[in-house]
């Protein structure tokens, strides 16, 4: 069994050029193989495009090869964050493979030709939740460790603002009806078949949207329709809601994992708030293929095609906009970027969290703080959220000292519910139906649909919630805690699941455990209920609230969830350890350049590793493997004692130091042990060397701070200068590189 290390984007990626040298001294000798595969975004890409390539340009499909080796006892993965590339984004990886010789061809968002269909099908594979589909062939166990949470309670962070008592006009704003929650229908499949979903015109007429479509005995499938006349009347009552109340208007889709969909909703979110400017110009701007869905800055980039004089009456009237309607939350005030610009630049999951810390709040043009109208359309998981900022608002802002902890484990194995619709999700050709047909020509589900309406589809495999409620039930009786399932029977989808995991709790001993079943407002307000009493409780929800919530809860408890412990135990005997969450990456890359400081916290790989070695331990019989474990686990307790994690400013302890810090405190744990001669041998004289040397290699890892730092790229860096610049200290390198 091989331990494999994703090479991924953005910080976690630059962070990686500091950690793997050490951890690829450190298992010299000791039976434990490591090797990297490339998933990032630019990797993918090219990936997808060998034919176009020289043979020294090619990137083997790493992605498709770890997604054979989940599905083996032997999967030993440790998954970083990576980008979910939303179009702009692919957009602007194209252009920078494209910058240094790579002939990879424009990405064709309106494809006119076959060839160019068949571009925009190969594309597909990278855009949105390409990797987590892929990798996750079982469900997620994820939570904070005891020494983590311990010391996040002892030394709570300083993030979280106080709820104003005079009062508060922010809130959660979500549709009525006409949304997927509304809409949403489910049915299980009685025996194995292949079904298909087909529109059909008042007349009519069939048109097959997808042909082929395999269902397990046992598996749900589901769809869903928002309405997007319902949805762009909606964006316009709360754009006039949250200007009469002197709030930001804020915007909290999903348009990375989601691809499909959200940035669909994002774009009629767009056309709405700047619809006097863009309807006026909607001839010219169709001409330059500008596409709301993309956001604002796709928008204002396409005007440069323009004359000048057509270009700046353009934006003059996009100007005006602003001035009639409220104020948009800012993702940078100083660059006068809005919620509105990039649909990748606000996610809920991430977006959210920070608006309960900030005290209901979020940035406005001025740089300063301002209640906002959170806008979340679809029902299915608005309410949560509701739930969140009402509790604040009734009690106060949350202590990270004292509070309680909501773990959760999540249903995601073999692309289960929303993360895998996106090869079933369309927009509505016309008026009509949408329909689910089975081999024999019966219809199983379908859905009335007007023009331009969105369809979704998804599917939940038998062994997935099998597998889902099992974990569950670990948990519980593991933790202590109760276990709660977060399902609503008034939903489409949940009912047919809460019938599964009824029948599937049945099969279990439940003795001693407290499980629930409850509506995700009720279970959101059962756990604030029992954080506000410093309780814990361990949350079981679907894929999407996994997400969301795996994110709220540690933001508010930790700081941040990049130092959460993900475990996920594939359905074939192997596990992924995934290492936190990546919302917080760009940021942090864009410091880096700016002024040479990293503040990526690697916590959350340190604590992914020693999970990932025990399971080698146990796997490959390697007792030096399960030591490498235990006393990597001393390490990180000493490396938080001691308070080493990343500052977030520069001349400040950055990655960098953390990485040594975490060396260092391992190497004098494995010198300190006696359970292996020969470690404690080898490694004696390292942790000399690295204690002795503190001093030299704080300077020099601080002398390289401070000035801008050139990676050679965003999306596709260069390897010799993102060693160069994650490397940077002579002595410390000597050290390991001696090993």
């Amino acid at each position: 069994m091989k331990l494999t290390w994703t090479k991924t984007d953005e910080a976690p990626a630059l962070a990686s050029y500091a950690l793997l040298p050490i951890l690829q001294a450190y298992f010299k000798g000791t039976g434990v193989e490591l090797e990297t595969a490339d998933i990032s975004l630019a990797g993918r890409i090219a990936a997808n495009f060998p034919d176009r390539l020289h043979d020294d340009q090619k990137i083997h499909d790493e992605l498709t090869r770890l997604g054979k080796l989940a599905q083996t006892p032997d999967a030993n993965i440790i998954k970083l964050p990576n980008i979910s590339a939303s179009v702009p984004q692919l957009r602007e990886a194209i252009a920078e493979l494209q910058g240094k010789g790579y002939d990879i061809p424009d990405y064709p968002e309106a494809p006119s030709t076959e060839e160019a269909r068949a571009v925009q099908a190969r594309f597909a594979v990278v855009l949105g939740s390409a990797v987590n589909p892929v990798l996750r062939e079982g469900n997620s166990d994820r939570r904070a460790s005891t020494s983590v949470k311990a010391f996040a309670q002892k030394h709570p962070h300083r993030m979280m603002k106080s709820w104003p008592k005079s009062g508060s006009v922010t809130r959660v704003a979500h549709m009525s009806d006409k949304d997927f929650y509304g809409s949403e229908k489910s049915v299980t499949a009685g025996a194995a078949t292949e079904v298909r979903i087909e529109f059909v015109n008042p007349a009519g007429a069939v048109k097959v949207l997808k042909q082929r479509i395999p269902l397990l005995e046992g598996e749900v499938i589901d769809c869903a329709v928002m309405n997007v006349e319902a949805l762009r009347r909606f964006y316009a009552e709360q754009i006039a809601a949250a200007k009469a109340d002197n709030a930001l208007f804020s915007l909290h889709l999903k348009c990375t994992m989601m691809k499909v969909s959200d940035p669909i909703m994002f774009g009629h979110c767009v056309a709405e708030y700047f619809a006097d400017a863009l309807q006026k110009h909607a001839g010219v701007l169709a001409e330059i293929g500008a596409n709301v869905n993309n956001g604002l800055a796709d928008v204002l980039s396409k005007l440069d095609q323009l004359p000048a004089g057509k270009k700046a009456e353009i934006e003059a009237d996009i100007a005006a906009c602003y001035e009639e309607r409220p104020g948009l939350a800012m993702v940078d005030s100083r660059g006068g970027r809005t919620n509105l610009h990039v649909p990748s630049d606000v996610i809920v999951d991430a977006s959210m969290p920070v608006v309960i810390r900030d005290g209901g709040k979020m940035w406005n043009k001025e740089d300063g703080l301002q209640d906002t109208v959170a806008v979340i359309p679809d029902r299915c998981y608005a309410t949560i959220y509701l739930a969140v900022i009402e509790d604040c608002k009734q009690n106060g802002q949350f202590d990270p000292a004292t509070m309680g902890s909501v773990s959760n484990v999540g249903l995601m194995a073999q692309k289960a519910e929303e993360y895998g619709s996106h090869d079933k999700t369309f927009v509505a050709p016309g008026n009509g139906t949408i329909r689910i047909v089975d081999a024999g020509g019966n219809t199983l589900l379908e859905q009335s649909v007007e023009g331009g309406d969105i369809f979704r589809a998804c599917q939940t495999k038998d062994e997935a919630v099998r597998d889902w409620v099992k974990l569950a039930v670990s948990r519980a009786r593991a933790s202590g805690a109760p276990a709660v399932f977060w399902l609503d029977p008034d939903r489409g989808h949940d009912a047919q699941i809460i019938r599964k995991v009824n029948s599937c709790l049945a099969e279990h001993d439940l003795s001693g455990t407290e499980i629930r079943i409850m509506k995700p407002v009720d279970a959101m307000r059962f756990s604030l209920e029992r954080i506000r009493r410093g309780e814990d409780t361990v949350s079981v929800t679907g894929n999407v609230l996994r997400d969301y919530l795996t994110d709220l809860f540690p933001i508010l408890e930790l700081g941040t969830s990049a130092r959460m412990l993900s475990i996920v135990p594939l359905l074939q005997g192997g596990a992924m350890l995934e290492t936190g969450a990546g919302g917080s990456a760009p940021k942090h890359v864009q410091q880096f350049v700016k002024e040479g400081h990293l503040r990526w916290d690697s916590l959350g790989e340190y604590c992914a590793l020693a999970p990932s070695l025990e399971l080698m331990a146990t796997k490959s019989g390697n007792p030096r493997a399960n030591l490498l474990a235990k006393t990597l686990d001393e390490a990180i307790g000493q490396y938080l004692a001691d308070s080493r994690y990343p500052s977030s400013k520069v001349n400040e302890i950055d990655n960098r130091g953390s990485t040594y810090y975490l060396a260092l405190a391992w190497a004098k744990a494995l010198a300190a042990q006696e359970e292996d001669g020969d470690l404690k041998q080898r490694f004696s004289p390292v942790a000399a060397a690295l204690a002795a040397a503190e001093g030299r290699i704080t300077q020099e890892l601080l002398a390289a701070q401070g000035k801008p730092v050139d990676i050679g790229g965003y999306y596709f860096p260069d390897e010799d200068k993102c060693v160069t610049a994650m490397r940077p200290s002579a002595t410390l390198n000597a050290i390991i590189d001696r090993m």
